[in-house]
């Protein structure tokens, strides 16, 4: 007996519980606009009934962003007397929440052969993730324009060799016009002078690995043949890797100011020397005179003034010194130092004028370094002596030595004020100093550090520190053993 074919009948409670299984809320409307449907996800999300909504054509208005009524009613009004189609984005209220959605919210027209409308089907598809996507994006494109016309940081993109874009201000810069740039002329090599171009290559490549660059120092060779000194820095295009984006720092002006800086700070360094040379001099005459005469209470007064000098003519040498580094015209001796005995007299010496602390001394090198024994015995002093004035509320300043095949090792240790994390990197840097209340009131012009680690350098020494705040920190000093320099 041949088999009948099975027909399933689709009724209206099955075709309901389909539409109440997808994600939308879905609705449907008499030619007046007047819902005569809404699915069980609608209802709920809303928190109506079908009877409200089927009594009322605005009743849903009032979970709609207030921002979004108007727009909703004109948009709905209008679909209705021109029976095209409605798409409105706006944000519905959850009721149980209270949170505000994006929704995209559609109605089509339904009509007969006659072209008649005989209903509307209206969908309400979340779109949220999408807007907060586009609001990122949107805004990401706002700061990207910003940055683009700003009229102080030079941007371009680079591709290859070639700027493939730029900004105004960079073209300004580099005398190039925006023709130029259309016509392929600006090219980051022919724009570099050989004496940079090894840097340049070697910041690219660690774009290349590391999606970012360190910033540094560059000429650019501007469209007339001059040239611009830069600070330069650049990230890769995530979506495009073949592209980065470089941005540029004139640092012309910057670069003159400091050369004005040094000149005054040497100028005037030589210009006080002299007459403070004399003003020691005199003084000495005059305290031997009064020793002589037996006026001793007033040659202890004048010994008084003595240490100020003293003090004042240290400032002076330093000054003079970092003129001197800046400019690349420090002198430095070549002789054998013994560091035992420079550590010792530079020990002894610190020790009789800050009788305070205590310096002790842990360990011997025995050996010895090619060097300049006077800048060595300077790096020393300036070391303990930052010790002894960043640790007012210690007793002890200590020094430990050590020696290896390849490299001597010193290291002074103090128990003081500490340095944060975040000025470590700093503290090297010429007339840096920690802005905080307990360190503002240690005098100095922040150039101790810098003098020790410019001596270090020119030694082939490396200087690190390591501090914790309110307990100290560790200057370590290295040098190799046996180094000619």
């Amino acid at each position: 007996m041949p088999k009948t074919k099975q027909t399933r009948r689709v009724t209206p409670a099955s075709c309901d519980t389909l539409i109440d299984s997808i994600p939308q809320l879905v609705w449907t409307a008499r030619p007046d606009g007047l819902h005569d449907y809404a699915n069980r996800r609608w209802l709920d999300y809303v928190g109506l009934t079908f009877e409200q909504v089927h009594r009322d054509i605005w009743a849903y208005l009032p979970f709609l962003h207030p921002e979004d009524q108007e727009g909703n009613r004109m948009h709905w009004e209008y679909a209705l007397d021109t029976g095209t189609l409605f798409e409105y984005e706006q944000r519905i209220k959850q009721c149980q929440t209270g949170e505000y959605r994006w929704f995209l919210t559609r109605a089509e027209p339904l009509r007969n052969e006659a072209d008649q409308i005989v209903k509307w089907v209206g969908t309400s598809t979340d779109i949220e993730e999408q807007k907060r996507i586009e609001d990122v994006l949107r805004e990401g494109q706002e700061r990207a324009d910003a940055l683009m016309q700003s009229k102080i940081i030079g941007i371009n993109i680079i591709e290859g060799e070639q700027i493939v874009d730029a900004n105004d201000t960079f073209l300004r810069m580099t005398g190039y016009t925006r023709e130029d740039l259309r016509a392929g002329r600006l090219n980051w090599r022919n724009m570099t002078p050989p004496e940079y171009m090894a840097r340049t290559v070697q910041s690219l490549q660690e774009l290349a690995t590391q999606q970012s660059m360190t910033p540094y120092e560059k000429e650019y060779v501007c469209q007339d043949g001059s040239r611009l000194l830069v600070l330069v820095c650049g990230v890769v295009f995530q979506h495009h890797p073949h592209q980065a984006i470089n941005f540029v720092l004139d640092n012309s002006a910057r670069k003159e100011l400091e050369q004005h800086k040094d000149d005054f700070i040497n100028m005037a360094s030589h210009e006080l020397r002299t007459p403070l040379t004399v003003v020691k001099m005199q003084t000495q005459l005059v305290h031997k005179r009064l020793e002589k005469h037996s006026q001793h209470e007033a040659a202890t007064t004048l010994s008084r003034v003595e240490r100020p000098i003293e003090q004042l003519e240290r400032l002076i040498g330093e000054l003079l010194d970092v003129s001197q580094m800046q400019a690349g015209r420090l002198k430095y001796v070549r002789e054998r130092v013994d560091l035992d005995a420079l550590l010792r007299e530079a020990t002894d010496t610190m020790q009789h004028m800050s009788p305070s602390h205590t310096i002790v001394v842990r360990g011997s090198i025995q050996t010895s370094v090619i060097g300049d024994r006077d800048r060595l015995e300077q790096m020393l002093s300036n070391l303990l002596s930052n010790a002894i004035k960043y640790s007012p509320d210690a007793k002890t300043v200590e020094v430990e030595l050590s020696t290896s095949e390849s490299a001597v090792t010193i290291r002074v240790i103090d128990h003081g004020l500490g340095i944060p994390r975040e000025q470590r990197d700093k503290i090297f840097e010429r007339f840096y100093r920690d802005a905080g209340l307990r360190q503002h009131a240690v005098p100095g012009l922040g150039m101790g550090l810098y003098i020790v680690a410019e001596i270090v350098k020119h030694h082939g020494g490396t200087i690190t520190v390591d501090s914790d705040v309110g307990k100290g920190s560790t200057f370590t000093v290295t040098f190799p053993r046996r180094r000619d320099v």
